[in-house]
């Protein structure tokens, strides 16, 4: 594989030229580092040196660790550019996830193809709420981080089922104005959902520009169904089932106001206020049977 935006001619004889044959033939994606976040939650310190240097808040790589690996696509926590090391956040819940989390620093992915999606649009706006619930703290920070780099007022709202599954707060104090946090049994912070700090806030008359929303498919809709009567704009990241990653093979669909969009290269930042979630739901509840079946392999058989 090529660095990202190179280009090269057929040699004629259907092989690369020499140079970018070696530089393939070199190419490991060697993990750094490996940390527990949580139950289940890990964070991935990884070698990818030309997607260090591009990366953008918003965007993804997709990877693959095996042979016959699933690719899987996995949000930019985090990059360095120096280092060229990316950082990716993920949860153990189906094969991939599961294997990717008994891999160990030293281990190496067999892919990693990014930086893709469209990033997120950073300007300065006045007052932004960011909003991460659960490991939709992750892909949020890096644009909590830019927003307020930008010169933005950033109220970052972080929830979580429990105290033990929040993560990154260090991280996202550093890159916001203000955290508030709230967990759903109330351990930790206010008890409730992200929902009820931000109407809070809504209530207090808080001059919110603009509410960003990352995390699990229901919270993004009950944030985007709460701002929508008070026309604060809202963008959700949107995480359907996705293959390629190019737009080509057309399994990230989703509908936009009425229109199909293709998450992988629209987005993956959408107006919650458009966004069919329902058809959303369904498209994410496909192979639900064979996901199942996957994770018993690996449980009884061995992956």
């Amino acid at each position: 594989m090529s660095p990202p935006g190179t280009l090269f001619r057929s040699t004629g004889k259907g092989a690369l030229p020499e140079d970018l044959t070696e530089r393939r033939e070199k190419r490991v994606y060697k993990i750094k580092e490996k940390v527990s976040l949580a139950h289940d939650v890990h964070s991935m310190i990884v070698e990818a040196p030309y997607i260090a240097k591009k990366a953008l808040p918003g965007q993804f790589v997709i990877l693959r660790y095996g042979e016959a690996g699933e690719r899987i696509p996995l949000t930019i926590a985090d990059s360095d550019p120096d280092d060229g090391t990316i950082t990716l956040v993920f949860q153990e819940v189906g094969k991939s996830t599961m294997v990717l989390g008994g891999l160990s620093a030293g281990d190496s992915l067999d892919d990693v193809v990014g930086p893709l999606g469209v990033p997120s649009h950073i300007e300065k706006l006045g007052m932004v709420v960011c909003i991460g619930g659960g490991i939709g703290i992750a892909p949020v920070h890096p644009v909590a981080r830019a927003l307020k780099e930008a010169g933005n007022r950033v109220v970052s709202i972080l929830g979580s089922r429990t105290k033990d599954l929040l993560i990154m707060e260090e991280e996202m104090v550093k890159a916001s104005t203000e955290v508030l946090l709230c967990t759903d049994d109330g351990s930790y912070g206010k008890k409730g959902f992200v929902t009820t700090v931000l109407e809070e806030l809504i209530e207090k008359g808080e001059p919110i520009d603009q509410v960003v929303a990352i995390g699990p498919v229901p919270m993004m809709e009950a944030v985007s169904k709460l701002t929508k009567p008070y026309a604060i704009k809202t963008l959700v990241s949107l995480n359907p089932i996705m293959v390629d990653g190019t737009g080509m093979c057309g399994a990230c669909r989703v509908t936009v106001g009425g229109e199909t969009k293709f998450v992988c290269v629209d987005g993956p930042d959408f107006d919650g206020h458009l966004v069919d979630f329902n058809e959303l739901r369904l498209r994410q509840r496909m192979y639900l049977k064979e996901e199942r079946e996957a994770i018993e392999a690996i449980t009884y058989v061995g992956a």
